[in-house]
C-alpha cells in the first residue's frame, strides 16, 4: 500500500493531487491519504465517486482524515 501525505494543504489541493496519485498507478492499487484540510473529508470521496476509484475506509482523527482509497 502507498502513502500520500498531504498535511498542510488546502482545498482544492487534497482531492486533485489524490485524483493525479492514483491515475498514475495500475488498477488495484490501495492508496492511503492522509490530509488534515477539514473539506478533505468530503471532497476526496466526492472526486473518487466522480472518476470511479473506490473508497474503502475513512477515519477522521481530531483535525485530520485518513482515507484508503484503491483505483478500478
Amino acid at each position: 500500500m502507498k502513502s500520500l501525505d498531504l498535511t498542510g494543504l488546502k482545498c482544492p489541493l487534497p482531492a486533485l493531487m489524490t485524483k493525479r496519485a492514483l491515475r498514475r498507478e495500475p488498477s488495484g492499487t490501495i492508496l492511503e491519504v492522509i490530509a488534515d484540510d477539514p473539506l478533505a473529508y468530503i471532497d476526496i470521496p466526492h472526486m473518487c465517486r466522480r472518476e470511479g476509484f473506490e473508497v474503502i475506509e475513512t477515519q477522521r482523527n481530531g483535525d485530520g482524515v485518513r482515507l484508503l482509497v484503491r483505483r478500478n
